[in-house]
């Protein structure tokens, strides 16, 4: 009866050991980011999104009624739930801020408070945004004082990424990450919270505490993407990979198109597709180089090629053909 008991006392005791070791390891495992675009990318898995949804015709003035046969347009709220509404994607984009700032800003901060007012972070299993938001910042070097200011209001609403658009140097990037980064962190940054912590469902210590830049502080959660789509980017891309504190890099695909694209003698418009599509891989190349995630704005025909050459941070237009490249990167992916 002894030695039955000994192996089974040695049985539970293994069994306490493998607890506790489990439990071990679960109390010095990394807390899950409250971005989860940053836990896929540091998991090495791809990140899908979608543009925010927009109405086509500005909203009708009040006590008007739609001509027969046109919808009204959807009210922020109802925009809100519906990019919300898409589980598949793992963030909302949005790109009015790169132009007008002042006259997207204003539509986008109510878009905002639809957001918030849907829910945008859940509390189970844990405190998580499940939509974070990412919008497009205006050009950084002509007014690198207006910018910053242009990116506080931008964070204040509440969003967890901003992109650098058009950049052609690395200290255009610095500057703008100083931007993006409290004071109280080394950057610049006014230490003010806005509207934000109400958003992520955060008190204004706890905001202020975890609103930091990520990769340059590991806890942060908020995150960079930097586009190049000029031909100085270009000649410079690999000063700008090697700039700490991107968390994206990106070939604007669109607007190298115009780049390779020319009027022959005879007013023919001619494509050069070879130079296109070389600047695109030129920028992947640095991404590859420094160890930056590289995205790309993708669609259902070419969403899978991009992914086996590399590309892991995707952003599709609304509507269902966005859905479709999203499922097809999803199955690609494993995810």
């Amino acid at each position: 009866e002894a030695r039955v008991r000994r192996p089974l006392l040695s049985l539970m005791m293994l069994g306490l050991s493998v607890v506790g070791l489990g439990a071990l390891a679960a109390a010095q495992a990394p807390a899950a980011h409250l971005n989860p675009m940053i836990d896929l990318l540091l998991q090495k898995k791809p990140v899908f999104g979608l543009y925010a949804p927009a109405n086509r015709r500005p909203p009708m003035a009040p006590g008007t009624v739609a001509p027969a046969g046109q919808l009204p347009a959807r009210t922020p709220a109802e925009l809100a739930q519906d990019a919300l509404g898409v589980a598949t994607s793992d963030f909302i984009f949005d790109g009015s801020m790169e132009g007008n700032f002042d006259r997207g800003y204003a539509a986008y901060s109510e878009f905002v408070k639809g957001v918030a007012q849907a829910g945008l972070f859940t509390r189970t299993p844990t405190h998580r945004l499940h939509h974070p938001l990412v919008g497009k910042a205006p050009e950084i070097a002509p007014n690198p004082t207006l910018a910053a200011s242009q990116s506080s209001r931008q964070l204040d609403l509440g969003v967890s990424g901003v992109m650098f658009v058009s950049v052609e140097s690395a200290q255009e990037v610095k500057t703008g990450l100083a931007a993006r980064r409290f004071a109280s962190k080394g950057g610049t940054r006014p230490e003010s919270g806005g509207t934000a912590p109400a958003v992520w469902g955060l008190s204004e210590a706890d905001y202020k505490a975890r609103a930091d830049l990520w990769p340059l502080n590991p806890q942060g959660e908020l995150i960079n993407w930097t586009i190049v789509e000029r031909r100085e980017g270009l000649a410079r891309v690999r000063e700008i990979a090697a700039v700490p504190g991107i968390g994206v890099l990106w070939p604007g695909a669109g607007t190298l198109r115009g780049l390779f694209t020319t009027t022959d003698a005879t007013g023919k418009r001619v494509f050069d597709e070879a130079g296109w599509e070389g600047a695109i891989q030129q920028v992947l190349a640095a991404c590859k180089e420094f160890k930056v995630a590289c995205g790309y704005p993708a669609n259902a025909t070419d969403i899978e090629a991009r992914m086996k050459q590399g590309f892991s941070v995707f952003v599709m237009g609304w509507g269902d053909p966005g859905l479709k490249a999203i499922d097809l990167g999803r199955k690609a992916g494993g995810r």
